[in-house]
């Protein structure tokens, strides 16, 4: 199946069939009971395929919101027979009665600290000190300016932008080559910004398709907390490695540039016209 979906959106067609619809009902009782991440990942391309089709109006209707499982179930052991009651009340009359025994009671604050639950680790970005950039009023900005985008939000990111506290980057897709049906790279590119969730809370993106044929280019800029690419972003979302990753200086002008257009979208984009654009906030 993984090697099916690898040139295939779908499984039959180009659109979802009763097929795709029998195949995402069964998937989703692995993916939520029984699938982990550490799992599936080993299937790149029936993860991609099953989050795009949960994800649809009409599958959500009915599915919901679709959560991973994050452990396997333990295995019951089978439990032994009870005894037939005759038997039991032979063994009673038998053997006369003992007195369960006491454990000394646990003194209360040790008690107390058993039961107490354990907080989560934090994440290694939420100790880093403050930055006087604030994601969200970024994200607000960006999402409530209708007009003047030049003028309003771009001037407004880089008053904003803390380059101590964040550090942009540009993506370039290592098999561009590959990019010769349009929808299949518009879902490829719409699985990552999917398996990116995970980051959500510290990152901002834009992704690029580029191109009036194919193969298309697709190109990204990823805004991140903290001076590199954070580490458990590399790890966990495996699409990371299908990218070269550079660092932006924007003491230089033309990266700095670069960088404005890729966040209003500009059009044409490095010479080309855009296929479409897709915003991570």
């Amino acid at each position: 199946m993984n090697t099916h979906l690898a040139s295939n959106t779908y499984l039959v067609g180009h659109s979802v069939t009763l097929a795709d619809i029998i195949m995402t009902c069964n998937l989703s009782i692995g993916f939520t009971r029984v699938m982990t991440k550490s799992f599936t990942s080993e299937f790149p391309h029936v993860e991609r395929y099953f989050w795009t089709i949960v994800n649809q109006p009409n599958f959500k209707k009915v599915l919901g919101e679709v959560k991973q499982t994050d452990s396997v179930p333990a295995v019951q052991s089978a439990k032994k027979p009870a005894p037939a009651k005759e038997a039991v009340k032979s063994k009673a009359k038998e053997e006369p009665k003992k007195e369960a025994k006491k454990e000394p009671a646990k003194p209360k604050a040790e008690a107390e600290e058993e039961e107490a639950p354990k907080p989560k680790p934090k994440n290694a970005l939420d100790l880093l000190p403050p930055s006087k950039m604030i994601l969200d009023d970024w994200k607000r900005l960006y999402s409530n300016t209708k007009t003047n985008f030049r003028e309003v939000a771009i001037k407004g990111f880089w008053d904003m932008y803390d380059p101590e506290g964040y550090s942009l980057w540009f993506c370039d897709y290592k098999y561009n080559d590959e990019n010769t049906v349009s929808f299949v790279t518009l879902n490829k590119v719409g699985g990552f910004l999917q398996r990116m969730d995970l980051a959500r809370k510290y990152a901002f993106g834009k992704m690029l398709i580029i191109g009036a044929n194919s193969p298309y280019k697709v190109k990204g800029l990823w805004l991140f907390r903290g001076p590199e690419i954070p580490e458990f972003v590399m790890q966990e979302c495996y699409d990371m490695e299908l990218y070269e990753w550079t660092k932006v200086d924007i003491s230089d002008e033309n990266q700095k540039e670069r960088v404005s257009q890729m966040i209003e979208d500009q059009e044409p984009f490095e010479g080309e016209p855009l296929l479409d654009a897709k915003c991570f906030k």
